[in-house]
Protein backbone atom coordinates (compact mmCIF):
# COMPACT_ATOMS: atom_id res chain seq x y z
CA UNK A 1 0.00 0.00 0.00
CA UNK A 2 1.50 4.05 -0.69
CA UNK A 3 2.45 5.20 2.13
CA UNK A 4 0.84 9.22 2.07
CA UNK A 5 0.36 11.51 4.49
CA UNK A 6 -3.38 11.72 5.33
CA UNK A 7 -4.65 15.74 4.27
CA UNK A 8 -7.71 15.65 6.68
CA UNK A 9 -5.85 15.49 9.53
CA UNK A 10 -6.39 19.45 10.32
CA UNK A 11 -9.94 19.29 8.76
CA UNK A 12 -13.41 18.88 10.15
CA UNK A 13 -13.73 15.14 9.10
CA UNK A 14 -14.21 12.83 12.23
CA UNK A 15 -16.26 15.60 14.51
CA UNK A 16 -18.98 13.55 15.34
CA UNK A 17 -16.51 11.40 16.88
CA UNK A 18 -15.73 13.67 19.91
CA UNK A 19 -19.08 14.60 20.42
CA UNK A 20 -19.86 13.05 23.88
CA UNK A 21 -16.58 14.87 25.48
CA UNK A 22 -17.55 18.56 25.40
CA UNK A 23 -21.23 17.27 26.95
CA UNK A 24 -19.58 15.21 29.27
CA UNK A 25 -17.11 18.16 30.40
CA UNK A 26 -19.55 20.89 30.48
CA UNK A 27 -21.45 18.77 33.14
CA UNK A 28 -18.02 18.91 35.71
CA UNK A 29 -17.53 23.05 35.22
CA UNK A 30 -19.41 24.97 37.52
CA UNK A 31 -19.57 28.64 36.40
CA UNK A 32 -16.99 30.84 35.70
CA UNK A 33 -13.95 27.92 35.91
CA UNK A 34 -13.27 27.65 32.49
CA UNK A 35 -12.41 31.83 32.58
CA UNK A 36 -9.20 32.59 33.34
CA UNK A 37 -8.12 35.27 35.87
CA UNK A 38 -8.26 38.83 36.05
CA UNK A 39 -4.62 40.58 35.69
CA UNK A 40 -2.69 42.31 33.42
CA UNK A 41 -1.73 39.56 31.35
CA UNK A 42 -4.15 38.92 28.02
CA UNK A 43 -4.54 36.05 26.45
CA UNK A 44 -1.89 36.48 23.71
CA UNK A 45 1.70 36.60 22.88
CA UNK A 46 1.86 40.20 22.52
CA UNK A 47 0.96 40.78 26.16
CA UNK A 48 2.96 37.77 27.47
CA UNK A 49 6.02 39.13 25.57
CA UNK A 50 5.67 43.04 26.73
CA UNK A 51 4.78 42.50 30.32
CA UNK A 52 6.42 39.01 31.79
CA UNK A 53 9.57 39.20 34.05
CA UNK A 54 11.41 36.19 35.10
CA UNK A 55 11.04 36.50 38.98
CA UNK A 56 14.73 36.16 40.44
CA UNK A 57 13.97 33.38 42.86
CA UNK A 58 14.37 31.53 39.23
CA UNK A 59 17.49 33.12 38.23
CA UNK A 60 18.83 32.56 41.52
CA UNK A 61 17.85 28.96 41.89
CA UNK A 62 20.49 27.22 39.29
CA UNK A 63 19.56 23.42 39.86
CA UNK A 64 16.33 21.40 39.59
CA UNK A 65 15.30 17.78 40.04
CA UNK A 66 12.65 16.13 38.09
CA UNK A 67 10.59 13.16 38.66
CA UNK A 68 9.55 12.04 35.08
CA UNK A 69 7.33 9.30 36.89
CA UNK A 70 4.03 7.64 35.68
CA UNK A 71 2.61 3.89 33.91
CA UNK A 72 4.84 3.58 31.49
CA UNK A 73 7.82 3.24 33.57
CA UNK A 74 5.92 0.07 34.34
CA UNK A 75 7.78 -2.34 32.00
CA UNK A 76 10.94 -0.62 33.06
CA UNK A 77 11.68 -0.40 29.46
CA UNK A 78 12.40 3.38 28.55
CA UNK A 79 10.95 5.95 26.45
CA UNK A 80 7.64 6.15 24.47
CA UNK A 81 6.63 3.01 25.52
CA UNK A 82 2.98 3.40 25.05
CA UNK A 83 2.97 4.64 21.96
CA UNK A 84 5.67 1.92 20.67
CA UNK A 85 4.43 -0.85 22.04
CA UNK A 86 1.65 -0.76 19.17
CA UNK A 87 4.17 -0.41 16.72
CA UNK A 88 4.78 -3.78 14.95
CA UNK A 89 8.38 -4.36 15.08
CA UNK A 90 9.98 -2.06 17.77
CA UNK A 91 11.29 -2.97 20.74
CA UNK A 92 8.59 -1.96 22.36
CA UNK A 93 5.85 -3.68 20.59
CA UNK A 94 8.39 -7.35 21.23
CA UNK A 95 9.09 -6.44 24.77
CA UNK A 96 5.11 -6.08 25.28
CA UNK A 97 3.66 -9.28 23.17
CA UNK A 98 6.44 -11.67 25.32
CA UNK A 99 5.48 -9.99 28.73
CA UNK A 100 2.20 -9.11 28.66
CA UNK A 101 0.68 -10.75 25.73
CA UNK A 102 -0.81 -9.47 22.59
CA UNK A 103 -2.10 -6.00 22.05
CA UNK A 104 -5.07 -6.96 20.07
CA UNK A 105 -5.80 -8.35 23.85
CA UNK A 106 -4.57 -6.83 26.48
CA UNK A 107 -3.11 -2.98 25.87
CA UNK A 108 -1.12 0.20 27.58
CA UNK A 109 -4.71 0.48 29.70
CA UNK A 110 -3.94 -2.95 31.26
CA UNK A 111 -0.51 -1.75 32.52
CA UNK A 112 -1.82 0.97 34.30
CA UNK A 113 -3.01 -1.17 37.75
CA UNK A 114 0.34 -2.29 37.42
CA UNK A 115 2.03 0.88 38.59
CA UNK A 116 1.46 0.40 42.49
CA UNK A 117 4.10 2.97 43.62
CA UNK A 118 4.34 0.66 46.79
CA UNK A 119 7.58 1.70 47.97
CA UNK A 120 7.44 4.94 47.26
CA UNK A 121 8.78 7.36 50.05
CA UNK A 122 9.06 11.36 48.54
CA UNK A 123 9.87 12.14 51.91
CA UNK A 124 13.27 10.70 51.92
CA UNK A 125 13.59 11.56 47.90
CA UNK A 126 13.78 15.12 48.57
CA UNK A 127 15.56 15.05 51.25
CA UNK A 128 18.14 13.29 49.40
CA UNK A 129 17.65 15.86 46.63
CA UNK A 130 18.07 18.62 48.91
CA UNK A 131 21.22 17.33 49.41
CA UNK A 132 22.09 17.32 46.45
CA UNK A 133 21.52 21.26 46.06
CA UNK A 134 18.11 20.96 43.85
CA UNK A 135 16.79 24.09 44.45
CA UNK A 136 13.52 23.34 42.71
CA UNK A 137 11.59 20.11 42.39
CA UNK A 138 9.27 19.02 39.61
CA UNK A 139 6.80 16.42 39.34
CA UNK A 140 5.25 14.97 36.27
CA UNK A 141 1.43 15.88 36.08
CA UNK A 142 0.89 13.55 32.75
CA UNK A 143 2.43 12.72 29.85
CA UNK A 144 1.63 11.75 26.03
CA UNK A 145 -0.05 8.40 27.55
CA UNK A 146 -3.01 11.03 28.32
CA UNK A 147 -3.02 9.81 32.22
CA UNK A 148 -3.17 12.45 34.91
CA UNK A 149 -1.05 12.13 37.77
CA UNK A 150 -3.43 14.15 40.45
CA UNK A 151 -6.64 14.69 41.55
CA UNK A 152 -8.36 15.36 37.99
CA UNK A 153 -11.53 16.52 38.03
CA UNK A 154 -12.00 16.80 34.51
CA UNK A 155 -10.09 13.61 33.45
CA UNK A 156 -11.43 9.87 35.44
CA UNK A 157 -8.12 8.25 33.75
CA UNK A 158 -5.82 9.79 36.90
CA UNK A 159 -3.98 8.46 39.58
CA UNK A 160 -6.37 8.69 42.50
CA UNK A 161 -8.61 6.55 40.64
CA UNK A 162 -6.19 4.17 39.23
CA UNK A 163 -2.69 2.49 40.11
CA UNK A 164 -1.40 4.17 43.12
CA UNK A 165 -4.58 5.40 44.24
CA UNK A 166 -2.80 8.50 45.20
CA UNK A 167 -2.62 12.23 44.38
CA UNK A 168 1.04 11.96 42.87
CA UNK A 169 1.64 15.72 42.34
CA UNK A 170 -0.40 16.80 45.58
CA UNK A 171 2.17 14.62 47.37
CA UNK A 172 5.21 15.81 46.12
CA UNK A 173 3.83 19.19 45.76
CA UNK A 174 3.62 19.04 50.11
CA UNK A 175 6.89 17.43 50.52
CA UNK A 176 8.80 20.18 48.12
CA UNK A 177 7.13 22.88 49.71
CA UNK A 178 7.81 21.39 53.59
CA UNK A 179 11.17 21.39 52.14
CA UNK A 180 11.45 25.13 51.05
CA UNK A 181 11.89 23.97 47.48
CA UNK A 182 9.98 25.87 44.65
CA UNK A 183 7.39 23.28 42.71
CA UNK A 184 6.22 22.84 39.41
CA UNK A 185 4.84 20.90 36.88
CA UNK A 186 5.18 19.42 33.58
CA UNK A 187 2.55 18.82 31.38
CA UNK A 188 3.07 17.04 28.59
CA UNK A 189 -0.90 15.29 27.50
CA UNK A 190 -1.23 17.99 24.15
CA UNK A 191 0.35 15.53 22.08
CA UNK A 192 -2.12 12.38 23.16
CA UNK A 193 -4.50 13.03 20.28
CA UNK A 194 -2.01 11.88 18.20
CA UNK A 195 0.92 10.66 19.27
CA UNK A 196 -1.67 7.15 20.74
CA UNK A 197 -3.33 6.55 17.64
CA UNK A 198 -1.08 3.71 17.36
CA UNK A 199 -3.13 1.65 19.78
CA UNK A 200 -5.93 2.26 16.82
CA UNK A 201 -3.69 0.37 14.67
CA UNK A 202 -2.90 -3.50 13.68
CA UNK A 203 -0.34 -6.15 12.93
CA UNK A 204 0.74 -5.28 9.35
CA UNK A 205 2.17 -9.25 9.35
CA UNK A 206 2.37 -12.22 11.18
CA UNK A 207 -0.69 -14.44 12.48
CA UNK A 208 -2.94 -11.93 13.43
CA UNK A 209 -2.80 -9.59 10.59
CA UNK A 210 -5.02 -6.92 10.00
CA UNK A 211 -6.87 -7.26 13.55
CA UNK A 212 -7.13 -3.79 15.40
CA UNK A 213 -5.26 -3.47 18.71
CA UNK A 214 -7.00 -2.94 21.90
CA UNK A 215 -8.13 0.77 21.83
CA UNK A 216 -10.32 0.58 18.72
CA UNK A 217 -12.25 -2.44 19.94
CA UNK A 218 -13.43 -1.32 23.19
CA UNK A 219 -15.66 1.58 24.85
CA UNK A 220 -17.37 2.21 27.83
CA UNK A 221 -19.63 -0.93 27.92
CA UNK A 222 -17.08 -3.12 27.60
CA UNK A 223 -16.04 -2.56 31.00
CA UNK A 224 -18.56 -3.80 32.82
CA UNK A 225 -17.46 -6.18 35.88
CA UNK A 226 -13.86 -5.31 34.91
CA UNK A 227 -11.48 -3.42 37.11
CA UNK A 228 -11.93 -0.44 34.73
CA UNK A 229 -16.06 -0.51 34.42
CA UNK A 230 -17.45 2.99 34.97
CA UNK A 231 -14.47 3.97 32.24
CA UNK A 232 -14.15 4.98 28.84
CA UNK A 233 -10.79 3.77 26.98
CA UNK A 234 -11.49 6.45 24.71
CA UNK A 235 -10.84 9.11 26.96
CA UNK A 236 -7.84 7.64 27.78
CA UNK A 237 -6.37 6.72 24.16
CA UNK A 238 -8.31 9.37 22.29
CA UNK A 239 -10.64 9.34 19.49
CA UNK A 240 -9.73 7.31 16.52
CA UNK A 241 -9.23 10.62 14.41
CA UNK A 242 -6.08 8.95 12.26
CA UNK A 243 -6.61 5.52 12.66
CA UNK A 244 -4.05 3.50 10.38
CA UNK A 245 -6.28 2.61 7.23
CA UNK A 246 -6.62 -0.89 6.31
CA UNK A 247 -4.74 -2.43 3.74
CA UNK A 248 -1.09 -2.46 4.93
CA UNK A 249 0.58 -5.52 4.47
CA UNK A 250 3.93 -5.10 5.58
CA UNK A 251 5.68 -3.89 8.68
CA UNK A 252 7.87 -1.19 6.94
CA UNK A 253 5.12 0.63 5.07
CA UNK A 254 2.73 1.22 8.12
CA UNK A 255 4.80 2.02 10.37
CA UNK A 256 6.37 4.44 7.38
CA UNK A 257 2.59 5.78 7.66
CA UNK A 258 3.16 6.38 11.17
CA UNK A 259 6.06 8.24 11.29
CA UNK A 260 4.11 10.87 8.15
CA UNK A 261 0.85 11.09 9.98
CA UNK A 262 0.26 10.55 13.86
CA UNK A 263 4.34 11.15 14.84
CA UNK A 264 4.39 14.57 13.37
CA UNK A 265 4.95 17.31 16.02
CA UNK A 266 2.23 20.15 15.22
CA UNK A 267 0.98 22.29 18.43
CA UNK A 268 -1.88 23.55 16.56
CA UNK A 269 -5.26 22.24 17.94
CA UNK A 270 -6.33 18.96 16.54
CA UNK A 271 -9.75 21.10 14.40
CA UNK A 272 -11.62 17.43 13.74
CA UNK A 273 -11.29 17.07 18.00
CA UNK A 274 -12.03 20.09 19.43
CA UNK A 275 -13.28 18.07 22.27
CA UNK A 276 -9.69 17.26 23.11
CA UNK A 277 -8.73 20.82 23.13
CA UNK A 278 -11.16 21.96 25.47
CA UNK A 279 -10.85 19.19 28.27
CA UNK A 280 -7.06 19.55 27.89
CA UNK A 281 -7.66 23.51 28.79
CA UNK A 282 -10.29 22.21 31.66
CA UNK A 283 -7.76 19.50 32.96
CA UNK A 284 -4.77 22.26 33.05
CA UNK A 285 -6.40 25.32 34.80
CA UNK A 286 -7.77 23.01 37.31
CA UNK A 287 -4.06 21.37 37.83
CA UNK A 288 -2.75 24.62 38.19
CA UNK A 289 -5.82 26.04 40.44
CA UNK A 290 -5.31 23.24 42.58
CA UNK A 291 -1.08 22.89 43.33
CA UNK A 292 -0.34 26.69 42.39
CA UNK A 293 2.94 25.49 41.26
CA UNK A 294 5.80 27.79 40.76
CA UNK A 295 6.69 26.38 37.30
CA UNK A 296 4.41 25.16 34.39
CA UNK A 297 6.44 22.97 32.15
CA UNK A 298 5.06 22.30 28.41
CA UNK A 299 6.52 19.84 26.45
CA UNK A 300 6.11 21.77 23.47
CA UNK A 301 7.95 23.66 20.69
CA UNK A 302 5.07 26.49 20.96
CA UNK A 303 2.18 27.17 24.01
CA UNK A 304 0.24 24.09 23.01
CA UNK A 305 -3.00 23.89 21.29
CA UNK A 306 -3.49 27.32 19.86
CA UNK A 307 -5.41 29.86 21.69
CA UNK A 308 -6.12 27.67 24.44
CA UNK A 309 -2.14 27.79 25.43
CA UNK A 310 -1.97 31.15 25.37
CA UNK A 311 -5.21 31.19 27.87
CA UNK A 312 -3.83 29.06 30.07
CA UNK A 313 -0.33 30.83 30.47
CA UNK A 314 -1.87 34.02 30.99
CA UNK A 315 -4.01 32.46 33.61
CA UNK A 316 -1.35 30.96 35.36
CA UNK A 317 0.66 34.55 35.70
CA UNK A 318 -2.36 36.46 36.86
CA UNK A 319 -3.23 34.11 39.28
CA UNK A 320 0.60 33.78 40.37
CA UNK A 321 0.33 37.57 41.24
CA UNK A 322 -2.68 36.70 43.23
CA UNK A 323 -0.51 33.98 45.03
CA UNK A 324 1.99 36.56 45.65
CA UNK A 325 0.92 39.98 46.84
CA UNK A 326 0.71 41.19 43.53
CA UNK A 327 4.03 39.69 42.05
CA UNK A 328 4.62 37.32 38.99
CA UNK A 329 6.45 34.27 40.62
CA UNK A 330 5.06 31.71 38.17
CA UNK A 331 7.47 30.74 35.05
CA UNK A 332 6.27 28.55 32.29
CA UNK A 333 8.87 26.51 30.20
CA UNK A 334 8.49 25.39 26.28
CA UNK A 335 11.12 24.50 23.60
CA UNK A 336 10.71 27.64 20.97
CA UNK A 337 11.88 26.50 17.33
CA UNK A 338 12.09 29.67 15.31
CA UNK A 339 12.20 33.26 16.57
CA UNK A 340 11.76 34.03 20.17
CA UNK A 341 10.43 37.09 22.02
CA UNK A 342 10.23 36.10 25.93
CA UNK A 343 7.07 35.90 27.51
CA UNK A 344 8.14 32.10 28.66
CA UNK A 345 11.45 30.71 29.86
CA UNK A 346 13.14 29.00 27.03
CA UNK A 347 14.34 24.96 27.75
CA UNK A 348 16.60 23.23 25.57
CA UNK A 349 15.58 19.51 25.61
CA UNK A 350 19.22 17.94 26.37
CA UNK A 351 21.26 20.37 24.96
CA UNK A 352 23.59 23.86 25.85
CA UNK A 353 23.85 26.92 23.96
CA UNK A 354 27.26 28.40 22.60
CA UNK A 355 27.08 31.59 24.36
CA UNK A 356 25.78 33.82 27.39
CA UNK A 357 22.11 34.29 26.32
CA UNK A 358 20.54 37.97 27.43
CA UNK A 359 17.41 36.07 28.47
CA UNK A 360 17.21 33.37 31.36
CA UNK A 361 16.76 30.11 29.92
CA UNK A 362 16.85 25.97 30.68
CA UNK A 363 18.16 22.98 29.87
CA UNK A 364 16.65 19.70 30.57
CA UNK A 365 17.97 16.50 31.23
CA UNK A 366 17.88 12.69 32.41
CA UNK A 367 20.87 10.93 34.15
CA UNK A 368 19.10 7.99 31.14
CA UNK A 369 15.64 7.84 29.40
CA UNK A 370 13.23 9.83 30.66
CA UNK A 371 11.22 6.90 31.58
CA UNK A 372 12.98 4.26 33.81
CA UNK A 373 14.78 1.98 31.71
CA UNK A 374 16.39 -1.31 33.72
CA UNK A 375 18.82 -2.05 31.13
CA UNK A 376 20.88 1.22 31.71
CA UNK A 377 20.82 0.22 35.11
CA UNK A 378 22.46 -3.25 34.33
CA UNK A 379 25.06 -2.11 32.07
CA UNK A 380 25.92 1.10 34.08
CA UNK A 381 24.88 3.72 31.37
CA UNK A 382 24.14 6.39 33.20
CA UNK A 383 25.74 10.03 33.48
CA UNK A 384 28.35 10.05 35.46
CA UNK A 385 28.13 12.63 38.27
CA UNK A 386 30.92 14.77 37.05
CA UNK A 387 28.94 14.84 33.52
CA UNK A 388 26.27 16.75 35.48
CA UNK A 389 28.20 19.14 37.21
CA UNK A 390 30.26 19.71 34.39
CA UNK A 391 27.29 21.07 32.12
CA UNK A 392 25.29 22.30 35.10
CA UNK A 393 28.28 24.36 35.45
CA UNK A 394 28.21 25.24 31.35
CA UNK A 395 24.56 25.78 31.92
CA UNK A 396 25.26 28.56 34.53
CA UNK A 397 27.97 30.41 33.30
CA UNK A 398 25.41 31.36 30.11
CA UNK A 399 22.51 32.36 32.56
CA UNK A 400 20.80 28.86 32.22
CA UNK A 401 19.42 26.64 34.78
CA UNK A 402 19.58 22.55 34.47
CA UNK A 403 16.00 21.00 34.93
CA UNK A 404 17.91 17.47 36.17
CA UNK A 405 15.34 14.28 35.50
CA UNK A 406 16.38 11.16 38.31
CA UNK A 407 14.23 8.08 36.50
CA UNK A 408 12.19 6.83 39.26
CA UNK A 409 11.32 2.85 39.04
CA UNK A 410 7.13 1.86 38.73
CA UNK A 411 7.26 1.36 42.94
CA UNK A 412 8.42 4.47 43.96
CA UNK A 413 12.31 4.41 44.12
CA UNK A 414 15.54 5.48 42.31
CA UNK A 415 18.13 1.82 41.86
CA UNK A 416 21.56 2.43 43.95
CA UNK A 417 23.55 3.35 40.68
CA UNK A 418 21.12 6.58 40.91
CA UNK A 419 21.53 7.45 44.43
CA UNK A 420 25.14 7.05 43.89
CA UNK A 421 24.98 9.65 40.98
CA UNK A 422 23.19 11.78 43.17
CA UNK A 423 25.10 11.99 46.01
CA UNK A 424 28.36 12.49 43.99
CA UNK A 425 26.41 15.58 42.46
CA UNK A 426 25.65 16.82 46.52
CA UNK A 427 29.44 16.21 47.11
CA UNK A 428 30.65 19.06 44.44
CA UNK A 429 27.30 21.10 45.15
CA UNK A 430 28.24 21.40 49.37
CA UNK A 431 31.85 22.50 48.23
CA UNK A 432 31.02 25.46 45.85
CA UNK A 433 27.77 25.94 45.39
CA UNK A 434 28.13 29.71 45.99
CA UNK A 435 29.78 29.82 42.89
CA UNK A 436 26.47 28.90 41.04
CA UNK A 437 23.84 29.85 42.98
CA UNK A 438 22.36 33.73 42.74
CA UNK A 439 25.65 34.21 40.02
CA UNK A 440 25.08 35.57 36.83
CA UNK A 441 27.12 35.82 33.40
CA UNK A 442 30.73 37.64 33.51
CA UNK A 443 32.11 39.57 29.98
CA UNK A 444 32.22 35.50 28.49
CA UNK A 445 30.66 32.23 29.51
CA UNK A 446 34.57 30.56 30.12
CA UNK A 447 37.43 29.18 28.02
CA UNK A 448 38.39 25.34 27.22
CA UNK A 449 39.02 23.06 24.11
CA UNK A 450 35.72 21.33 24.10
CA UNK A 451 32.98 22.06 22.15
CA UNK A 452 29.29 22.19 23.59
CA UNK A 453 26.74 20.14 22.42
CA UNK A 454 24.51 23.12 21.38
CA UNK A 455 21.20 23.03 20.56
CA UNK A 456 18.26 20.45 20.94
CA UNK A 457 19.35 17.01 21.81
CA UNK A 458 23.05 18.41 21.01
CA UNK A 459 24.37 16.59 24.31
CA UNK A 460 24.41 13.64 22.10
CA UNK A 461 27.68 15.15 20.28
CA UNK A 462 29.06 16.23 23.56
CA UNK A 463 32.54 14.71 24.55
CA UNK A 464 33.58 14.99 27.96
CA UNK A 465 35.12 18.26 29.63
CA UNK A 466 38.67 18.68 30.82
CA UNK A 467 40.12 20.62 33.46
CA UNK A 468 41.68 22.59 30.64
CA UNK A 469 38.10 23.82 30.73
CA UNK A 470 36.78 26.92 32.28
CA UNK A 471 33.86 28.62 33.54
CA UNK A 472 33.04 31.92 34.92
CA UNK A 473 30.00 33.12 37.11
CA UNK A 474 29.90 36.51 39.42
CA UNK A 475 28.00 37.19 42.23
CA UNK A 476 28.45 40.56 44.62
CA UNK A 477 32.01 41.77 44.18
CA UNK A 478 33.25 38.49 43.41
CA UNK A 479 34.41 36.59 40.40
CA UNK A 480 34.26 32.66 40.46
CA UNK A 481 36.43 30.87 37.60
CA UNK A 482 35.38 26.85 37.93
CA UNK A 483 37.67 23.72 36.21
CA UNK A 484 35.41 21.29 34.72
CA UNK A 485 37.71 18.61 36.01
CA UNK A 486 40.60 17.85 38.67
CA UNK A 487 43.08 20.86 37.90
CA UNK A 488 46.77 20.25 37.88
CA UNK A 489 49.02 21.60 40.43
CA UNK A 490 48.18 25.02 38.58
CA UNK A 491 45.15 26.65 36.77
CA UNK A 492 45.97 29.05 34.24
CA UNK A 493 43.12 31.56 33.07
CA UNK A 494 43.50 32.88 30.36
CA UNK A 495 40.29 35.30 29.64
CA UNK A 496 42.27 36.81 32.56
CA UNK A 497 45.30 39.24 31.16
CA UNK A 498 46.07 42.79 30.50
CA UNK A 499 43.80 45.66 33.09
CA UNK A 500 41.63 42.74 34.41
CA UNK A 501 44.81 40.98 35.52
CA UNK A 502 45.81 43.98 37.64
CA UNK A 503 42.88 44.20 38.95
CA UNK A 504 43.20 40.14 40.72
CA UNK A 505 43.48 40.98 44.82
CA UNK A 506 42.93 38.24 46.31
CA UNK A 507 41.76 33.98 45.34
CA UNK A 508 40.41 31.82 47.57
CA UNK A 509 38.94 27.88 46.83
CA UNK A 510 35.38 28.68 47.28
CA UNK A 511 34.31 27.87 50.89
CA UNK A 512 37.91 28.62 52.20
CA UNK A 513 39.43 32.01 53.58
CA UNK A 514 42.67 30.62 53.32
CA UNK A 515 44.36 32.71 50.59
CA UNK A 516 45.98 31.41 47.22
CA UNK A 517 49.45 32.18 45.89
CA UNK A 518 48.72 33.53 42.18
CA UNK A 519 51.13 35.25 39.73
CA UNK A 520 50.78 37.31 36.30
CA UNK A 521 51.91 36.00 33.00
CA UNK A 522 51.57 36.69 29.22
CA UNK A 523 49.38 33.64 29.13
CA UNK A 524 47.07 35.00 32.04
CA UNK A 525 46.45 34.63 35.73
CA UNK A 526 48.46 31.51 37.21
CA UNK A 527 46.70 30.16 40.01
CA UNK A 528 48.68 27.72 42.87
CA UNK A 529 46.02 25.01 43.74
CA UNK A 530 46.79 22.96 47.02
CA UNK A 531 45.80 19.15 46.32
CA UNK A 532 43.61 19.09 49.44
CA UNK A 533 41.81 21.85 47.83
CA UNK A 534 40.64 20.47 44.79
CA UNK A 535 37.85 17.79 43.48
CA UNK A 536 37.73 14.94 41.62
CA UNK A 537 34.82 16.70 39.63
CA UNK A 538 36.96 20.27 39.53
CA UNK A 539 37.27 23.19 41.90
CA UNK A 540 35.56 26.67 42.19
CA UNK A 541 37.73 29.14 42.39
CA UNK A 542 36.68 32.77 44.41
CA UNK A 543 38.96 35.83 43.37
CA UNK A 544 38.43 39.48 44.10
CA UNK A 545 39.25 42.55 42.32
CA UNK A 546 38.14 41.34 39.00
CA UNK A 547 33.84 43.26 39.29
Amino acid sequence: MKVTKREWVRGTAGLALASALPARAAELVEPGFDKIADGPFKPEWASLQSQYQVPDWFRDAKFGIWAHWGPQCVPEAGDWYAREMYLQGSGSYKHFVKTYGHPADTGFMDLLPRWKAESWNPDELLDLYVSAGAKYFMSMANHHDNFDMYASRFHDWNSTRIGPRKDIVGIWEKAARKRGLRFGVSNHSAHAWHWFQTAYGYDAEGPRQGERYDAYKLNALDGKGKWWEGLDPRMLYGDPVMALPDGFDNITSANAWHELNDRVWDEKPPLNNPAFTRQWYLRCKDLIDSYRPDIVYFDNFDLPLGQVGLDVTAHFYNASAKWHGGKVEGVVNMKPHGPFNGGIVADVERGSKSAIDARPWQTCTCIGQWHYNRRLYDEKRYLPAADVVHRLCDIVSKNGNLLLSVPVRPDGTIDSEERKIVEGIGSWMARFSEAIYGTRPWRVFGEGPTQVGVGMFGESAQKPFTAEDLRFTTKDKAFYAITLGRPAQTVTIRSLQGRDQKRVKRVEVVGSRDPLTFRQSADGLVIDIPPAASHEFGVALKIYGVV
